[in-house]
């Protein structure tokens, strides 16, 4: 089964709160960067960006990348991750780099860099992500 990364802080206590896949916060901004929407809502500054290329395979490659690097990465080392088999035309590469992991008790926190590159662009994303025990990695949000 696999694991989903959700938005927000690791400060926040679980309980109080609200949380979203990887794969739906990315569905989210491509959503937001759809050319309707950009025009719509003046986001066209995200015209082209990588997560406009992204299709669900891709969102799903990341995600697990994302999960790998949290799972096996020191701080600052950096796992590679590509869209390639995804069946999508457009190349989309990056990096997942952890950073400054804090522990209380069985609770985990880390700070995940995220970029995806597609076309020329470079989009990073950086949440802080969470785990309990054996858990899944969560991006919590406020």
């Amino acid at each position: 089964m696999s694991r989903q990364l959700l938005p927000g802080a690791c400060a926040l206590k679980h309980d109080a709160v609200h949380s979203l896949t990887i794969t739906q916060w990315l569905t989210a901004a491509a959503l937001l960067a759809s050319p309707v929407l950009c025009h719509a809502a003046n986001l066209n500054f995200l015209k082209d960006t990588p997560v406009t290329y992204m299709h669900e395979a891709d969102r799903k490659a990341l995600n697990d990348a994302a999960q790998k690097a949290l799972d096996t990465k020191k701080d600052g080392e950096s796992y590679e991750w590509s869209n390639a088999g995804t069946g999508n035309s457009v190349s989309i590469k990056g990096t997942v780099t952890p950073q400054d992991t804090t522990k209380d008790g069985d609770r985990t926190c880390r700070t995940a860099t995220l970029t995806a590159v597609a076309k020329g662009q470079t989009q990073t994303w950086t949440p802080i992500v969470c785990k309990t025990g054996d858990g899944p990695w969560k991006v919590l949000k406020r």
